[in-house]
């Protein structure tokens, strides 16, 4: 592990991942025929299956662009971070991405968080955050507008509904 960077222990996997240095790989899925390896892998080891393989295919679902395979990248992530302690650390920017993916904010900050408090210089958290607060914001700015419209037609109602009113006296 280089400076927070998360490097597969099997060797067709260093070839497929190489190194995820910014966020912004978060939007490059796995080729299906490479993800199937990982899933081949996964079902191989089935009720025994190790800790590594698990996350490698929870890595490759994370990276999807199906959201199922993303929700199920996340739950196994979250099995993961609460049996394995000594491998939380691993888990925590890709709990973060996952969740960040599937549009569950305040979950991806705070495991971003987690991360940075470990590892205040990672290059991949600290892309993801800047990713996260922009979509925050953006997503707040959106709602704040659609309030706001809502509250200028409630007041044009309101104000039409009362003049009426005031008419039929």
């Amino acid at each position: 592990m280089v400076a927070g960077i998360y490097r597969p222990q099997f060797p067709e996997l260093r070839r497929i991942m190489g190194s995820l240095p910014y966020a912004a790989d978060a939007d490059s899925a796995l080729k299906p025929e490479e993800l199937r390896v990982l899933q081949a892998q996964y079902e191989k080891e089935g009720e025994f299956v190790g800790v590594q393989t698990k996350f490698n295919y929870a890595w490759g679902l994370i990276k999807s662009s199906n959201r199922p395979h993303q929700q199920e990248g996340v739950r196994l992530l979250t099995d993961i971070f609460r049996a394995s302690p000594d491998r939380r650390r691993e888990c925590l920017y890709y709990l973060a991405l996952g969740n960040y993916k599937l549009g569950s904010y305040a979950e991806a900050r705070k495991y971003n968080d987690l991360l940075l408090d470990i590892e205040p210089e990672n290059l991949q958290a600290t892309s993801l955050k800047g990713l996260i607060d922009e979509k925050v914001q953006r997503e707040g700015l959106v709602g704040a507008a659609i309030v706001g419209g809502i509250a200028v037609v409630a007041g044009v109602v309101g104000g039409l509904a009362f003049r009426g009113a005031r008419g039929r006296r």
